[in-house]
């Protein structure tokens, strides 16, 4: 069955706008990681997903464990629902709130751990918890971005620790902190797992990448593997977390990296379509209607302006999947209301048709939708709930 064929009628009975995920795409994906990551454990990136049913199914299947969550407030919430006993916040939090929260909860704070990269962050807990406060769990998170030159920096901007002497030092004051006990590093190396080495169409800028992400991953070995020694000088780690969904490989290689995290490879969105080393099956659609046939080669769609966050540039929109050949206009791009789409196929489109779109990035699809279509074949046979359906939002 072709493959429009068999999304047009597992949903026939669904008005759109409406998203699917494909379940046997995202358990193949799920198989890849596991076989990528070559024995070391996954930590689940929840931003990927934000879908609890999803969730719960990927940490059932062996090589994941853990959770790592965007905030603390749905770190709590996933614990409250005992979704995972292991909860990293990989983001440090300023949420007073929440924080006076995980202070309350005994349980809570058996499985949440708080990503920290200086001393102001223990200064928040307690200024929220008070002086004396129960123990709290941390990270410490290093900076592995790239720096080969001075004020050259390559890599999202994190965390100011970026030396083995400044982690041992933050580690020392970490461990001279009552209240808090520090039990992991957390090393991203986003220039590496989020950055594809192979853009289509784009020869020069991938042979570029492929260098700078090479030299990048060689000079972390030597520098995360120095850093996370001086941590252990100062403290009693569980856990070593690096690498993402396009670094699994290089960071599993890293004998001082004890797991790995990735999400978005569940998902397979458009960004990850530029790797040379892999290919994750689109997980995640999304269907549009047809509401108007301005011209010749033109069909316009009912709303469609879910741009992925990031740079404002043109990778960052939602992409025509199906029927092939459409693609958006340069000037209009995808609407707050309306998205025309233009190519040979819209002429064999009519209002009622739908088209089907992927996203730029793997879970900001699921803060459009309330609920996702599990399709398992040929059929839907399930609806389940994104954290929006279930009431939450917590970007």
């Amino acid at each position: 069955m072709q493959p429009r064929t068999r999304l047009d009628g597992a949903t026939k009975e669904l008005d759109p706008p409406l998203a699917v995920v494909d379940l046997d795409a995202f358990d193949h994906n799920a198989a890849d990681l596991v076989r990528r990551a070559a024995g070391r454990p996954v930590r689940v990136a929840s931003k990927s997903v934000r879908v609890r049913w999803l969730l719960e199914r990927v940490l059932a299947r062996p090589g994941f464990a853990g959770v790592m969550c965007y905030s603390l407030a749905e770190a709590l919430w996933l614990s409250s629902l005992d979704v995972s006993e292991d909860l990293l916040v990989a983001y440090p939090t300023a949420d007073r709130g929440a924080l006076r929260e995980l202070g309350r909860d005994e349980r809570a704070r058996r499985r949440v751990t708080l990503v920290v990269d200086s001393t102001a962050h223990l200064d928040l807990v307690t200024a929220a918890l008070g002086p004396a406060h129960p123990e709290v769990r941390v990270c410490l998170e290093l900076d592995v971005s790239w720096r080969p030159l001075p004020g050259l920096h390559v890599g999202p901007r994190r965390s100011p620790v970026h030396t083995p002497r400044d982690a041992g030092a933050l580690a020392a004051r970490i461990a001279g902190r009552p209240g808090f006990r520090l039990v992991g590093v957390m090393a991203y190396e986003g220039q590496v797992a989020g950055l594809g080495d192979a853009p289509p169409g784009r020869p020069l800028r991938g042979a570029v990448l492929r260098w700078m992400r090479q030299r990048s991953a060689a000079e972390l070995v030597d520098r995360r593997g120095a850093a996370v020694a001086a941590v252990r000088r100062e403290a009693d780690l569980e856990f070593v977390n690096g690498g993402g969904t396009g670094s699994l490989e290089s960071t599993g290689a890293d004998p001082s990296v004890t797991e790995l995290a990735a999400g978005s490879g569940l998902i397979g969105p458009t960004l990850f379509d530029g790797y040379s080393g892999f290919r994750p099956r689109p997980a995640a659609l999304f269907a549009l209607p047809v509401v108007r046939r301005p011209k010749r080669g033109v069909a316009t769609l009912f709303s469609g302006g879910y741009v992925a966050s990031g740079t404002a540039t043109p990778d960052r929109h939602p992409t025509p999947h199906l029927p092939r050949g459409l693609r958006l206009l340069p000037l209009e791009g995808a609407g707050e209301v309306q998205t025309p789409v233009v190519g040979r196929a819209a002429d064999a489109l009519v209002p009622g048709d739908r088209v089907w779109l992927r996203h730029a990035k793997a879970g900001e699809l699921a803060e459009r939708f309330t609920h996702y279509h599990v399709l398992e074949g040929d059929v839907v046979t399930r609806t389940v709930p994104t954290y929006r359906g279930e009431g939450r939002s917590f970007g």
